[in-house]
């Protein structure tokens, strides 16, 4: 049994990975830390906890962490983790960042679209991209692990194969996406005010969200060549859920169900990545509450282009779920320890 330590404790990611490790047969949660809640009880925020949680919030402290836990989830916002990390790599300690400050190769990248000074580059270099049905083996050798973002894991797993099986051309590729309003988290905007999502659906930050250059950097590693994508997110009114549908032109001439093949074999033993048949297509109740990405496929014979519909639970594959996942895969753990759940429906 190993322990954990989960910092940024009352976010909507945290109280997802307390959900799922709750029945975790190889990881407890020893501390919950949050520095603005620190000496409360998470159960005062959180009254559905009761009874399953039961120590007070914590103040951070790095020497205990080295001392009394072996593995850590970053929970945090962006800005957090590229400070605490660096003082925690000479540990033995695991850490996965469910952030954006690893995510980033490039500090230049990360300054010019998140508006701060990046981690050292020797984080960043020692930082494996935990994207867990691509870099697998990486994973496995990995002692700091990057989660993706929400987005980008539903466009990458949605869009890798059709590249490294040259389905598709580099460019262009449009990503559409729709997310539901706990993607935000849990601290209130404008935006997210109930008289703004209620019975809209709002495109924002177009041309300027933080995935796109994660998207593109892993979509050009995965086609050995540089690519940039138009991605446009849309806010729905819905609590949790996200899917993107996708576009990329065609380069031979191939049929859906040769697509589908083609997916099928690149994914056939990745038990969390489900690809429907021929006219089927994932709506984001089919992955509610659960660690899968469910995928469908369609060739626009009339267009030339390959549509591909990709659906996550954005607390789950999007965050925390694929965070327990890589936890897992560092640990050498059947990686559906903690995760094999069916979806809620309806």
């Amino acid at each position: 049994m190993k322990n954990v330590a989960i910092i940024g404790g009352t976010g909507y990611g945290a109280i997802e990975l307390i959900r799922l490790l709750h029945n975790h047969e190889y990881m407890h949660v020893k501390k919950i830390i949050s520095q603005s809640h620190h000496g409360g009880q998470l159960t005062s925020i959180y009254p559905h906890l009761i009874d399953f949680v039961d120590d007070p919030l914590e103040e951070l402290e790095i020497e205990s962490l080295k001392t009394e836990v072996d593995i850590v989830f970053f929970a945090t916002p962006a800005g957090v983790s590229k400070e605490l990390i660096p003082k925690l790599e000479n540990s033995s300690l695991q850490c996965i960042d469910l952030s954006g400050d690893l995510r980033i190769s490039s500090r230049e990248a990360y300054l010019s679209w998140y508006g701060g000074e990046a981690a050292p580059q020797e984080t960043l270099d020692n930082a494996v991209y935990g994207l867990s049905e691509i870099y697998r083996k990486q994973v496995k050798e990995a002692r700091i692990v990057s989660n993706p973002g929400c987005f980008p894991t539903s466009a990458l797993l949605g869009l890798i194969p059709a590249l490294k099986e040259d389905i598709i051309a580099a460019h262009p590729i449009i990503i559409d996406g729709k997310t539901g309003v706990s993607g935000a988290g849990k601290t209130p905007t404008a935006m997210t005010h109930f008289s703004e999502t209620n019975d809209n659906v709002q495109p924002y930050k177009i041309g300027a969200h933080k995935h796109i250059p994660e998207i593109d950097e892993y979509l050009s590693a995965a086609a050995g060549g540089a690519i940039s994508t138009t991605f446009t997110p849309h806010l729905i009114p819905m609590t949790r859920g996200l899917i993107c549908t996708m576009y990329g032109t065609l380069q031979g001439n191939m049929s859906t169900e040769e697509v589908i093949d083609s997916y099928k074999t690149f994914y056939q033993s990745n038990h969390f990545i489900r690809i429907r048949d021929n006219g089927e297509f994932p709506t984001t109740k089919d992955v509610y509450g659960s660690n899968f990405c469910d995928i469908g496929l369609h060739v626009d014979e009339r267009t030339n282009q390959l549509i591909i519909v990709s659906a996550i639970d954005n607390l789950v594959k999007g965050a925390s779920g694929q965070a327990i996942q890589n936890a897992n895969l560092m640990n050498g753990w059947d990686e559906q320890h903690g995760l094999n759940v069916l979806p809620i429906y309806p």
